[in-house]
């Protein structure tokens, strides 16, 4: 029976800018060791009502010590890795008595799984549902100041049929009489808790609430344009909006000023400035991630300074057609990964030092490029993302979608909105992901698919839509929506286990056949095969580092064929790094098609792909190869 979708309306993300200092503003940090309590999985609901939050936690139920940021699940030395339901967090802080005069308090979370509630001083400030995307709330009139307050968070890890992204809860018999199971068929482990930092910050009584930016480029790069538009909060601004002026200042990375304006009256303008330096990916240009800083300032009629915020500005322009991406006109080839925030102990937890580990390891591959699989990846590292010129697919959390509702089609597209509002912002975001993965044959995916693009193009079209799918191109029924194809496809691994010389003519046959389908341009967005770290075998074996490279090396093939063709725009592994999963007898402590341990060392497929990468970025973009790229072997000149 098909499904009769309504295009409602979601609810709109207001403010949200990253918490910066500045002349008048002020950010504190509540991460550190936090109390911690789980709730009876029976339960899960007791905590609210005897009224947990309204009185410290220990008081309520033994407490223990719980690093923030981090996924609580793999912390300790019993059962938590598998709860599932509500945990509870909280912590004492204070609060200067100077933060009481004419300013504003907000409190922020860069990211709690799944759903989380959180009250300060026993009032319920805030409730938010998807993990991965940042919310905050004022606590101006909540606050002690001069005192101590107590912060509360209730976290619930429950997925069903209507979150984003799905799941089953299910009870089942176990050997003391009845037990719950989440289950999911996504192939990540479910961490969940306070996975990013919770940042206390001030703003003036009127302040700069939004600041959007796009960015224009001359046909021969020499001119650029920064549009900017800025939204105002507090009285001054309901009363009087009129009377207030922005002052925008844009300076180059040694700090000169090369463009200035001031819009009186209004809140929107344009800097222009010549001898532009444009935004380049990594290896496209020998000073990629260009970044200019734009300094917003909000002047009262008497030219009395409200607010400051500056945020990272680069200049780029992407366009695109039937067969080509473009970045400043020029066509981009994708080399990179498929990725997760993943590791040992902190689970999906905010760690600066992997991250910066990360990236280094990116750009010693070789890479331009990686797809936030299989949901929004931190603040933090999309800000080194443009710093560094690493090109992002930016996914939204919905993966393996399937069981099409009007409900999860309001919480589909309340994603989208949440992690457009917070990206739109970022040179390095060049395309939105819409999904994973999603079961595109249904009957329902058609108008689906088509409410949930049409809603992405509304936000920003000045951005390519695309959706990572696995499903047979006879059978998709979203790929009409989208505007570049990507498919994964796992030959030799999933399909005809073990036959290399099934891989090269099936990937070459499989991406035509979308490219014919759709007259569209075509990423393959997954390929790879698990590994085990020093596993060798003689001839190639499957799980064996021989086997991982053999995949590669026939993929290659197929690649470069394809690239000749014109249309097809991109190659990526499947996966950066080893990462966890539920438990399976498919999975050996996880998955493990990382060309990088999750300890981030290189397989032996990572050397090899290392020469791929830098090759095609030779033969494409001119770049330089790395000293240490190719290992001496012999002088054979006589």
């Amino acid at each position: 029976m098909a499904l009769i979708l309504v295009n409602k309306e979601v609810p709109q993300t207001r403010g949200m800018l990253y918490p910066r200092e500045s002349e008048t503003r002020e950010v504190r940090s509540l991460d550190g060791i936090w109390n911690f309590v789980r709730s009876d999985q029976a339960n899960p609901t007791q905590g609210v009502r005897d009224e947990w939050y309204t009185k410290d936690l220990s008081q309520s139920r033994p407490t223990i010590p719980m690093p923030v940021p981090a996924s609580y699940n793999d912390i300790t030395t019993d059962n938590l890795r598998d709860h599932v339901g509500t945990v509870w967090y909280d912590r004492k802080f204070f609060v200067p008595r100077s933060w009481s005069k004419n300013q504003r308090i907000w409190l922020r979370f860069g990211s709690v799984h799944y759903e989380a509630f959180v009250w300060i001083n026993g009032q319920k400030v805030v409730k938010h549902e998807i993990g991965h995307l940042p919310f905050e709330a004022e606590v101006t009139d909540i606050l002690n100041y001069g005192a101590e307050n107590r912060i509360t968070v209730m976290c619930d890890n429950a997925l069903i049929q209507t979150t984003v992204p799905q799941g089953k809860i299910t009870e089942v018999p176990n050997d003391n009489g009845m037990t719950i199971i989440q289950s999911y068929t996504f192939d990540f482990f479910n961490y969940a808790g306070i996975h990013r930092s919770v940042h206390l910050y001030t703003t003036p009584r009127t302040f700069i609430e939004e600041v959007e930016v796009t960015t224009a480029l001359s046909e021969n790069n020499s001119v650029g344009e920064v549009f900017y538009s800025v939204s105002v909060n507090g009285s001054a601004a309901n009363e009087a909006i009129n009377v207030l002026n922005i002052q925008a200042n844009l300076y180059d990375k040694e700090g000169a000023k090369v463009a200035n304006t001031t819009s009186d009256g209004k809140l929107d303008g344009c800097l222009k400035l010549t001898g532009v330096k444009p935004w380049w990916p990594y290896l496209m240009h020998p000073e990629p991630g260009y970044l200019y800083e734009l300094e917003i300032k909000l002047l009262a009629a008497n030219e009395e300074l409200l607010d400051v915020y500056r945020l990272k500005v680069g200049l780029r322009t992407l366009s695109w057609n039937k067969s080509q991406f473009l970045i400043n006109g020029k066509p981009v080839y994708f080399r990179g990964f498929g990725r997760h925030e993943d590791s040992d102990i902190r689970g999906k937890g905010l760690d600066n030092a992997l991250m910066v580990r990360d990236f280094n390891l990116l750009k010693w591959i070789g890479a331009n490029a990686y797809r936030t699989s299989h949901y929004p990846y931190s603040e933090e590292s999309m800000q080194f993302a443009d710093q560094h010129g690493i090109m992002i697919i930016d996914e939204c959390p919905s993966v393996d979608t399937e069981n099409y509702s009007q409900e999860l089609l309001g919480k589909h597209k309340s994603s989208l909105e949440q992690l457009i509002h917070r990206d739109r912002n970022h040179p390095s975001v060049v395309m939105w992901s819409i999904a994973n993965e999603p079961r595109t044959a249904s009957m329902n995916a058609d108008s689906y698919f088509e409410l949930v693009a049409n809603f992405t193009r509304s936000l920003d079209k000045t951005r390519p839509i695309t959706a990572a799918i696995a499903v047979p191109y006879t059978q998709d029924k979203s790929g009409r929506h989208l505007d570049i194809i990507s498919f994964n496809r796992y030959n030799a691994w999933y399909s005809n286990t073990g036959r290399l010389d099934m891989v090269t003519q099936n990937v070459i046959d499989e991406a035509t056949a979308w490219n014919k389908q759709y007259n569209k341009p075509v990423i393959m967005s997954e390929y790879g095969a698990d590994t085990l770290e020093g596993l060798h075998m003689t001839p190639a074996y499957v799980w064996s580092e021989e086997f991982q490279e053999e995949v590669f090396a026939r993929h290659f093939k197929a690649f470069d064929q394809l690239r000749k063709k014109g249309w097809f725009i991109g190659e990526f592994v499947w996966n950066f790094a080893d990462f966890k999963t539920a438990q399976s007898y498919t999975r050996v402590g996880g998955n493990k098609k990382g060309v990088f341990t999750r300890s981030r060392q290189p397989k032996a497929a990572a050397h090899l792909l290392r020469k791929r990468y830098f090759a095609l970025g030779r033969d494409l973009d001119q770049c330089q190869f790395p000293e240490d790229l190719f290992t001496y072997i012999a002088d054979l000149i006589s």
